[in-house]
This record gives structure tokens, sequence and C-alpha cells, in this order.
């Protein structure tokens, strides 16, 4: 047990939580190491949610609730560091959302065992198997393989921890893509539409709480909202805050 006094409480109790999903099966050993890696960038920010990242929660928020056909794409990590707020975002989207677990080490055991979690949380999860599987074009890895009825046919992806080669293939077929990323020089944060440079534990709650306060919102200001956030621009902001966090 993890005392809350403990200084790094929330780190550990991620890392555990990874832990936890490595013996349910849910979690892989490179998904592991990619969260070590993040935890460098976290340092960097301060381990914090930036305001950047407050800029880009609020246009994904609206881009969310603009869509017709939102998917979460869920990965092990995802599944096992923050599942219930995957399930409250799903809700507080509606019924138009999705959520569709995609792996890059996929293995039909890992996507039962991912799917048994999210259930735990009221989500029944797309797993795209047998005839309901696609192909993402010009993707040669296993995340190509995705639901026809979930990120085949989406206008909206949000990719938390997610692979750059995908965002690319996806961003080809005209989606909009919006990703959880700490290093904002990644090929999926250079790549998405939105990109949230923040641990994803601290932005899916922000994310849903934003979803909530703008539900009530006519289109018009959710896509001047969304329409007028420069991703570039963001991830440059991000950058130098990284860079004072080095110095």
């Amino acid at each position: 047990m993890i005392p809350h006094s403990h200084p790094r409480y929330y780190s550990l109790s991620e890392r555990h939580a990874l832990e936890t999903g490595m013996r349910k099966g849910i979690t892989h050993v490179q998904g592991l190491l990619a969260h070590g890696r993040g935890e460098a960038f976290d340092y960097l920010i301060g381990e914090r949610t930036t305001n950047e990242a407050r800029k880009a929660i609020r246009a994904a928020a609206a881009e969310l609730l603009l869509a017709e056909r939102p998917v979460i794409s869920v990965n092990g990590n995802v599944a096992a560091l923050c599942p219930g707020a995957v399930a409250d975002l799903a809700k507080a989207i509606g019924a138009k959302t999705r959520v569709e677990v995609n792996l890059f080490y996929r293995s039909e055991r890992r996507v039962r065992a991912i799917a048994a979690e999210l259930k735990k949380f009221g989500i029944i999860a797309l797993t795209a198997g047998g005839k309901n599987m696609a192909r993402i074009p010009g993707l040669q890895s296993k995340r190509a393989i995705v639901e026809k009825g979930g990120i085949f046919s989406s206008d909206v992806v949000l990719v938390p921890l997610e692979d750059g080669d995908r965002t690319e293939a996806l961003r080809r077929m005209g989606k909009r893509m919006i990703a959880i990323d700490l290093n904002p020089l990644s090929r999926t944060a250079q790549r998405a539409n939105i990109s949230i440079v923040d641990n994803i534990t601290r932005a899916m709650p922000l994310l849903v709480m934003e979803v909530k306060r703008m539900r009530a919102w006519k289109k018009a200001r959710l896509s001047r909202l969304a329409r007028s956030f420069d991703n570039k621009r963001n991830l440059k902001a991000s950058l130098l805050i990284i860079r004072r966090g080095v110095r």
C-alpha cells in the first residue's frame, strides 16, 4: 500500500496500476517502457497540467461534441491507468460515441482481457473481430486491424498513448485526430489535429469536465473553438515549457 503522504504517490500509483495490468494480461512490457519515457517529459513540464494543455483539452472537447461518429481508442496502458475516465468520457459525449480496443502488440487474449476490464466500468468495447474487421490502408502493423463500425467509419478519433504511424494513416483517411501525448516531438503529437501534452491520468478527467460544461453550447460556438485551435503553435509553447524545465 502506497501512503498518500509519499512525495511520489501519484507516480508510484500509476506504476502499480501498470504492474497490475501486466498480471492481468492487459499491458505489454513495451507499454511499461513507453510509460517511463513519458514520465521523463512529465518531470520537465512540472508534473502539472499546463495552460497549453488546458487550451488543447477545451478544443478537444469541442471537437468530440461536434463529431457524428466519435471513437475513443484504448490500448493496454489506457485500460490499466484510467478505465473509469474512459467510461465517464464516453457517457458524457453521448450514445453516439464508441470505445474500441486497438493494440500494436495484439493478441486475442490481450483484446479479451482489456474488453473484460472495460466491461467492469460499463463499457462494451469494440474488438474488431470476425466479419466486423477492417484494415487501415497503408499500415502494416496489427494496429491496422479496426472495427468496421468503429474506427474505420469514424470521423473523430481520440488516441491516448498512440503510435505515430496509425495517426498518420488515419489522417490520410480524412479523420480528425485528438492525441494525448507527453512528448510534443513525437510523430503522434506532430501529426494529430489536436495534441494534449499532459499525463493521461490528469487530462482525461479534465476532458470529461469540459465536455460536460460545453454540452449545451451551440454548434457554431463549438466549431469556432475547435477550428481556432493552432496545434503547431500550442506544441511550440509546450516545448518552451520543457526547455525551461531542463534549465
